[in-house]
This record gives structure tokens, C-alpha cells and sequence, in this order.
């Protein structure tokens, strides 16, 4: 370790600061597969970084696209003018997009998305003269980022319980894991359908649907521990939906960019949502990016509704579709396309399921889950200390093992590279088993 560094200034996000300043985990390079730490081990990388290297580290692609547009221009303003680059980024994840969604709003994370989209879904029902659809329904244990509108739909009490209320009008759908039906489930839980119609029979009953404005959820929900939704349930919130004139977002900052094998989650279920938000893997990481993508008919009412030349939507970031972004981001859904790794995440999904499956029957291993090229592997806690055993693996499996992993509670998630080998995926699950063997 470099024991110069002085740690002292950076307040550490979603991170254990205390614990890992005594004995800091320190990465300093990576390429494909792998990171290196700092004392030069190689640490396979179990989680995309945080589920957004799509395409792996450091892309030669990706890298000479960045390099490129920081030596032309490194910043142009979004409001009131542009750059051809914005352009060509908004043009290129919309061909990708699902049928209709072909608006692009860009901003810088997946939480900036979140927010982003709220705020169409109010405006959009205000702009056609429904102003009384002020309300919003997220879902228990979703994970919608960290500004103020996504931890109000969220569902994540340790997310929310210190900042108060939050938008005021907010409810929750349950979320959908039910261990004791579908515990180690093979991709979609056969149980579980019905848990959807109660966003018409208890929460639309409750508040009547004519105030609501939209329904927010994950299709597969990833931070709260990769809850996979049961056959038939996002046909059946569309449907509830449509029928009472809801707007339904899809956050797909996990599940986009080939995690389950295809574009977005949209595509793998059928479902199309209203919008979708994105992030993460939309530049492979290489540089923050988010976006919006909305339907036509919701851009429409936009234009059709304020008077000729004012602007339509008083919303925006001063990084919104900056140009080292959106260079990245080109070249990001260029190698996507060029290199096949959706097909590529989609013929490994089996190989990769069969071993998350492999680790049932281990010490402590109370459910698998998985689709595409995610796993929820959730554990038994230790007796009054919840997060222990998650954490004891992740180290074990990090200084022991030169594999990374991420924990959330006692669940282990994972979510590799698009361009894992089957060798890696041994090495991955063969470093947890062996961890939990030792516990």
C-alpha cells in the first residue's frame, strides 16, 4: 500500500469510512477483466465495477474516442446551443432504444435520470391539462439513486430514513421477492404475478387513479439484492397502467446495456414502458452519463403546449450531453454492436446460471438468483449482526482470493463484464464457495 497517500479529506460514498481508512482496499489500474491493486495483484472483477463496464476496462475504442474529443473541445454549453456530438450520441441510443422511445434527455448519473424523468412525468400530465396526476408510485426495496425525488419512490429505509418526508404524494408497491415460494429460482420466479394488481386494488383504490402520474420500478431490481420480478408481472403493471392513463418508467441504469442479453430490460420482458432511464454502461463507465428516453407522444405534448418561442421544458444540467460523454458514449454502443456482447451476455447467461446454482446446498446459502449475467446469492445473517457475513466474504474473497465482489446486507450480487469467459466465471464462484466453506 502506499502508505504516503493521505486519506483524510475524501469523504467516502456508501462506504464504511473508519473501516476502510484502517485498512484502505486500493485499486490503481484495469483492463478487461481485471483490476490491479495497488501491492500489483490482478482482482478479477465480479461486479462491472459497479454494474457499468459493460464492455470491460478500458476499451482502446472507448479510450481513443475520450482522448480524441478532450483534444478538440473539452466543453460547449447545452442551453441555447449545442454540439454535433450531443447529437450524434441522442441518434445512436435511440436507434438501440425500444419502439417510440426515440427522445433523448441526457444529464450525468442514474440518479440525475431519475429525477429528470419525474419531473416529464409531472409536467407532461400538467401540459395536457390533467394537473390534478401529481402523485408517484415507486416500489419496497427500489433502488432509484440518492436526489430527493429517487429517494422518495425508493425503497431503501437507509436511504431515506435520515432526510425526511421527501416529495410529499409518494406510495410504494411491495417488492417481489418471496423466498419461501421461489427460493434458488432459475431466471423468472413462477410466483408472484398477483402481487401486481395490488397497484389497482390497494393503491389506486386508495388514492384514485386520477392523481397519479406515474409508476416508477426496476425490471429487475439490483441494489436492494437482485429481485427478480415473477413471470407476468411487468405485463400486468403495464396493463394497470394503460388502463387508467399512469405513465410507467423503467430504470434501467442496471438492467440496460446487455445485462439480461439484450438492449434494455424492455426488450427481455416485452414490456415498453413510457420512459427509461439509463446510465452506467450507456459509456462504459468512461465518463458520467445518464439519460432520459421518452416516447414521442410525451415530447410532442411538450411542443404542442408552450407558445412559440419559449422553452419547453424548464429542466436541464450545465454537463448535459457534455462532449467527452458523449464521445464515450458513441463509441460505447459502437462496440456493443461491433462485438456482439449482448448476444455474447445472452449465450453465457446458461453457463453462468448453472454456477450461481452450483453454490445452493453451501454453509449458510438461503437463496440463488439470476437472469442474463446477474446473481443475488443471499445468505443467513449471523445472530444480531446483520451485514457481517456478506462483508466477511467480500474481504476474503478481495484480499484471499483476487476476486471482487459486492455485498448489499448478507446478499452477494454480481453483475461481470459482458465479455466474462467461462474460466472467469469459475474463478468467480469458485472463490465465493470456497469463502463460504470457511465461514
Amino acid at each position: 500500500m502506499n502508505t504516503a497517500l493521505n486519506m483524510e479529506h475524501f469523504w467516502m460514498p456508501f462506504t464504511t469510512n473508519r473501516q476502510f481508512k484502517a485498512k484502505p482496499r486500493l485499486l490503481v489500474s484495469a483492463n478487461g477483466m481485471h483490476y490491479t491493486s495497488d501491492d500489483g495483484r490482478q482482482i478479477l472483477d465480479g461486479t462491472a465495477g459497479l454494474w457499468c463496464c459493460n464492455a470491460g476496462h478500458n476499451h482502446p475504442k472507448i479510450v481513443a474516442a475520450v482522448t480524441s474529443q478532450a483534444q478538440q473541445m473539452d466543453y460547449a454549453p447545452p442551453f441555447q446551443m449545442g454540439h454535433p456530438k450531443a447529437f450524434e450520441a441522442a441518434t445512436a441510443l435511440a436507434s438501440m432504444a425500444p419502439k417510440d422511445l426515440n427522445r433523448v434527455f441526457f444529464c450525468n448519473s442514474g440518479s440525475e435520470a431519475v429525477d429528470s424523468a419525474l419531473k416529464i412525468a409531472l409536467a407532461y400530465h400538467r401540459m395536457r391539462g390533467d394537473g390534478m396526476r401529481q402523485r408517484l408510485i415507486g416500489r419496497e426495496r427500489g433502488y432509484h439513486g440518492v436526489g430527493f425525488g429517487g429517494i422518495s419512490v425508493g425503497g431503501i429505509a437507509g436511504n431515506r430514513k435520515h432526510y425526511g418526508p421527501g416529495l410529499p404524494g409518494v406510495d410504494h408497491l411491495r417488492h417481489t421477492l418471496d423466498i419461501n415460494r421461489n427460493a434458488f429460482s432459475r431466471g423468472l420466479p413462477p410466483h408472484g404475478v398477483e402481487m401486481a394488481d395490488e397497484l389497482e386494488q390497494r393503491l389506486l383504490a386508495l388514492h384514485d387513479p386520477s392523481t397519479v402520474a406515474a409508476v416508477i420500478v426496476e425490471p429487475v431490481a439490483g441494489s436492494a439484492g437482485v429481485i427478480i420480478p415473477p413471470k407476468g408481472y411487468l405485463q400486468r403493471i403495464r396493463e394497470i397502467c394503460d388502463k387508467y392513463g399512469i405513465l410507467l418508467i423503467f430504470d434501467e441504469v442496471i438492467s440496460g446495456f446487455g445485462r439480461l442479453g439484450s438492449a434494455f430490460g424492455a426488450d427481455y420482458f416485452g414490456v415498453i414502458p413510457d420512459m427509461i432511464t439509463c446510465a452506467k454502461g450507456l459509456t462504459n463507465a468512461a465518463v458520467p452519463m445518464g439519460a432520459v428516453l421518452v416516447k414521442q407522444s410525451i415530447y410532442d405534448t411538450f411542443m404542442a403546449a408552450a407558445p412559440e418561442n419559449t422553452i419547453e421544458f424548464f429542466h436541464g444540467y450545465t454537463y448535459s450531453g457534455h462532449p467527452l460523454a458523449s464521445a464515450a458514449a458513441i463509441a460505447t454502443l459502437e462496440v456493443y454492436r461491433e462485438e456482439q456482447l449482448f448476444e455474447r451476455a445472452a449465450a453465457m447467461s446458461g453457463y453462468f446460471e448453472d454456477a450461481a446454482h452450483s453454490l445452493k446446498g453451501l454453509p449458510f446459502v438461503k437463496d440463488v438468483r439470476n437472469l442474463g449475467l446477474v446473481c443475488g446469492i443471499e445468505l443467513d445473517s449471523i445472530p444480531g449482526k446483520p451485514t457481517a457475513r456478506a462483508f466477511s466474504v467480500f474481504l476474503k474473497c478481495f484480499e484471499e482470493k483476487g476476486v471482487l465482489i459486492r455485498t448489499t446486507g448478507d446478499i452477494i450480487a454480481l453483475s461481470p463484464p459482458l465479455i466474462i469467459e467461462k474460466s472467469h466465471i469459475d474463478q468467480l464462484f469458485g472463490a465465493i464457495g470456497d469463502c463460504l466453506k470457511e465461514q
